[in-house]
């Protein structure tokens, strides 16, 4: 059953097209469900980072007092994860996906976890188990897209975020993530529609227009120097 919880150009290329392509892991979906805000205003950085200090606090007491309890686990290492204290969620989650095999929840924030430690292989080979062909998430398929982009096979990474897209038709994070796999391989013309697609959602984030700003800027310098930054990033995995 369910876990109950509920720049410099060439450096804007390498590293912001890299970190915004890898920030797609973050499990902004699930968990939302952990961390209640008002729908009436918007949380800022230094609010939320708050919360899931006081969310890390209480879950690792409990997890002290109780490591085998799958939604104490899960809960736990999405916090660890939020804080940027990936080497300690990936011990988190990987202990609760071996006693809990079968959490799918468990998996799909294991796998997102190794995914930000650049254990590649392994986050694709975990998030594979964290569904399946019958009952797929797009939440994962987009993740998986993005560990293939950063794997260099943006080919088969569009494939997933196609998948995705069909279960969730013009959700900004997909096509955000689908506009910046554009631009690794230099069509900054898709990767601008793409994303503007994107950023023209009312459920688009800030993290989403950041990204179409950041393909704008890369089209505004030589062609050649903006193909050359994006082809040579690398997505890496955000917290």
């Amino acid at each position: 059953m369910p876990i109950r919880t509920s720049f410099l150009i060439r450096g804007l290329g390498v590293v912001a097209l890299a970190a915004a392509l890898g920030g797609c892991m973050a499990d902004r979906d699930v968990t939302g469900s952990i961390m209640k805000t008002s729908a009436s205003h918007e949380v800022t950085p230094e609010q939320r980072e708050a919360r899931w200090r006081k969310l890390a606090a209480s879950y690792g007491a409990a997890y002290q007092k109780n490591p085998a309890d799958a939604a104490t686990a899960y809960g736990y290492g999405l916090a660890l994860r939020a804080l940027g204290q990936k080497a300690q969620a990936v011990a988190v989650l990987e202990s609760a996906s071996i006693k809990h095999p079968q959490q799918k929840q468990i998996l799909a924030a294991y796998g997102r976890a190794l995914a930000d430690v650049g254990r590649l292989d392994e986050a694709l080979s975990v998030l594979e188990r964290a569904h399946t062909p019958d009952n797929p998430d797009w939440r994962i398929l987009n993740a998986q897209g993005a560990i293939l982009d950063q794997l260099g096979r943006s080919g088969d990474a569009r494939g997933y975020y196609a998948a995705a897209l069909k279960i969730a038709p013009g959700e900004p994070s997909i096509l955000s993530n689908l506009g910046l796999s554009y631009a690794l391989t230099k069509d900054l013309a898709k990767a601008e529609t793409t994303l503007q697609q994107a950023a023209s959602s009312p459920k688009a984030d800030a993290a989403v227009r950041a990204n179409l700003a950041l393909v704008l800027s890369l089209k505004r310098v030589d062609p050649a120097l903006a193909g050359k930054a994006a082809r040579a990033a690398k997505p890496k995995p955000a917290a």
